[in-house]
């Protein structure tokens, strides 16, 4: 003959909360668990309603202008060789209309150059700041 245990505080307890919720109508399913978010980006128990008043935007229709470039005429600039590697096949021109001075390597250069001499160059952004191309003499 069996005899029925009795049960513990904890389990007494854990019965009597699964029978209030079962008398309490509230059913612990994946659907009460869901939250939405409105176009406002707040939570909300509620879904969305569907609006018929939205409009539909189709991608090939937006247009964002950007402005217009213009323009420029190369500005060919004069310098001073004022230090120049041969063997290493680098050197610095350095700008006559003010102080910069810009570094170019012997694969810009069009013409034989020398220290002193005065050339015309471009300028072309490098990795450590603008590059003396397409260096020639004046």
């Amino acid at each position: 003959m069996k005899t029925k245990r009795k049960d513990s505080p904890s389990e007494q307890r854990n019965k009597k909360k699964k029978e209030e919720k079962k008398s309490s109508g509230k059913v612990s399913n994946f659907e009460d668990m869901i939250a939405y978010v409105d176009e406002n980006g707040m939570l909300s128990s509620t879904p969305p309603e569907i609006d018929p008043k939205k409009e539909e935007i189709k991608l090939e229709e937006i247009v964002i202008p950007t402005p217009k470039k213009e323009e420029e005429e190369p500005v060919i600039l004069k310098g001073r060789v004022e230090f120049f590697n041969t063997s290493k096949g680098y050197g610095f021109i350095k700008d006559l209309s003010g102080t910069e001075k810009y570094f170019f390597h012997i694969n810009n250069v069009l013409t034989e150059i020398s220290e002193d001499d005065i050339v015309t160059f471009d300028l072309e952004r490098g990795v450590k700041g603008m590059n003396a191309v397409n260096v020639s003499k004046a």
